[in-house]
């Protein structure tokens, strides 16, 4: 039980970085109005470019997502739906419980139970992904 505890901290430890990250991101670029619009800031090639750094993060764009790293080195990877909802998977989570200054591993099965755990605060969006909740 001490392990699901572990990894439902891990969950919410990376929603809340995901939210910091979007208020560092919309401070920083007054244009943005959610983090999902930095892929389209990114490939117009005028606003900013496909890596480099926002505040106290670097950021690096690939594919529908951004990597997303702090001054101490916490990785937040996030995906971004067809909706622009930040989607994530426990692929996702373990590198951010990895990542930590303090790492944290937990098995995908504990990750499975904290996520089902945090419903309604968040929504499997489809197989293995999730999203925050509105």
């Amino acid at each position: 039980m001490e392990q699901v505890g572990a990894a439902r901290e891990l969950v919410l430890g990376y929603v809340h970085a995901l939210n910091a990250i979007d208020e560092a991101m919309r401070a920083a670029i007054p244009s943005l109005e959610r983090l999902a619009d930095v892929l389209g800031l990114v490939r117009s090639r005028r606003i900013i470019s496909r890596n480099g750094y926002v505040g106290t993060y670097s950021y690096k764009v690939h594919g529908a997502g951004c990597r997303f790293v702090s001054y101490d080195g916490t990785e937040v990877d996030v995906d971004f739906a067809a909706d622009g909802s930040e989607v994530f998977d426990l692929w996702r989570l373990r590198l951010y419980g990895l990542s930590l200054p303090e790492p944290v591993d937990v098995t995908d099965e504990d990750l499975w139970t904290a996520v089902r755990s945090l419903q309604p605060l968040l929504t499997e969006v489809r197989p293995g992904w999730f999203s925050v909740a509105n």
